[in-house]
């Protein structure tokens, strides 16, 4: 079959051997139609596709033990919240990105602890209830949180500043569902605009901040793993995250606490700032 813009396609799927797992065959299926389609349809030049294999590579190449550059590529071409969106629970809490910086352990921290090991910052506690579906509380489930500094930076950017595990907690909940810890209310960021993907921004003329926030993983034996944020309700760039992970449902009041003895309850100093939010989590999907 000679290779001409009609044959491409078939040339290429035909060429998957009879035995490739159908699953797999359907996803390179897929990838190929959609690919053969954009190229025909905005015909690049042979100098713009050597331009694309190179920033390909060079997002590859930027990819390190703490950095991941194709998942920030994957972000901000909403790519990664359109995944998250068809994956979704059903009716628990929303789902948002993983995002580039869960890149090391949490360390195991008991309820009450503070994740945040410097000092400056506006205190805040962050409480949550892990639920199922039905508002019953998940004694024993995983809470995994991670957060960037009240400058905006997460440890692994800042080796020399933070120490490892900073602004990291892995947390159990008690017998009532309940995960409680301190911190400081994390500031917005620009995410890493010193690669590949930031040249790419800024061609394109768009910033690469994301509102504050709070990163969870939540998990229970019986129920679907949830990865989502917390919101500061009252942060810059909530209505233009770079990476559109916002959801409303997601958007948090870290609402300001004057009464010492409120604060003295939980083993800091008025003014503080708290957070509360119930967590919800689908059960698992049944066993085929």
């Amino acid at each position: 079959m000679d290779f001409t813009e009609e044959a491409a396609v078939t040339a290429v799927k035909e060429s998957f051997a009879p035995g490739t797992d159908p699953r797999l065959a359907e996803l390179v299926g897929g990838l190929v139609d959609h690919l053969h389609t954009y190229v025909r349809e905005v015909r690049p030049t042979v100098e713009e596709w050597n331009t694309a294999i190179g920033f390909l590579t060079a997002v590859g190449q930027t990819c390190s033990d703490t950095r991941q550059e194709f998942v920030l590529l994957s972000d901000v071409l909403g790519v990664s919240m359109l995944i998250e969106t068809i994956n979704g629970q059903e009716t628990g809490t929303e789902s948002t990105v993983l995002g580039p910086f869960h890149m090391t352990e949490s360390p195991r921290r008991e309820i009450g602890d503070s994740i945040d090991e410097l000092t400056g910052g506006r205190d805040c506690v962050v409480e949550l209830r892990v639920l199922g579906a039905d508002g019953t509380p998940l004694p024993g489930a995983t809470v995994d949180v991670w957060q960037a500094t009240a400058e905006g930076f997460y440890d692994v950017q800042q080796p020399d500043v933070q120490p490892p595990g900073n602004g990291r907690g892995l947390f159990t909940a008690d017998d009532e569902g309940r995960v409680r810890f301190r911190s400081v209310v994390p500031s917005h960021y620009p995410i890493p605009t010193d690669g590949p993907v930031g040249e790419l921004l800024g061609a394109l003329g768009r910033h690469g901040y994301r509102p504050a926030h709070v990163h969870v993983i939540a998990s229970a034996a019986g129920h679907r793993e949830l990865t989502t944020h917390l919101f500061v309700a009252d942060s810059a760039y909530i209505d233009s995250d770079a990476v559109f992970a916002v959801k409303r449902s997601l958007i948090v009041d870290f609402e300001q606490v004057d009464d010492q003895a409120v604060a003295a309850r939980y083993g800091i100093d008025a003014p503080f700032r708290l957070a509360r939010y119930d967590v919800v989590l689908d059960p698992a999907p049944a066993q085929a």
